[in-house]
């Protein structure tokens, strides 16, 4: 089990037990964090669209190229973006500090 902290779309900060082999969507979900994830993990959308401190997001492998074409479509896309879907929980990353973009962009819905 690890941590991560969560900073909310109000600013406000959560941080939650954080079990190994999660995704930060389904850790999230598993917390009532306020993270969408419409598309359930399939990288179909941008919903999951979370913000990584710069260490964090340079320790990652980079993103395919399916996850770069939906962030290209993420609400407020910043230099350290990426899916939460797509990041994995171990234990290199107890600790981390997720942020949460104000606002998301929902292909799914019409």
């Amino acid at each position: 089990m690890a941590k991560v902290t969560f900073v909310n779309k109000d600013g406000s900060r959560s941080t939650v037990d954080a079990p190994l082999g999660l995704s930060l969507m389904e850790i999230a979900h598993l917390h009532g964090i306020d993270i969408e994830g419409a598309c359930e993990g399939s990288m179909a959308c941008s919903t999951c669209h979370v913000i990584l401190e710069r260490r964090t997001y340079d320790a990652l492998p980079p993103p395919c190229e399916e996850e770069d074409d939906m962030l290209d479509l993420a609400f407020g896309l910043t230099a350290t973006s990426r899916l939460g879907c797509q990041i994995i929980m171990s234990a290199a990353l107890d600790g981390i500090v997720v942020s949460l973009p104000r606002e998301t962009r929902n292909q799914l819905v019409g």
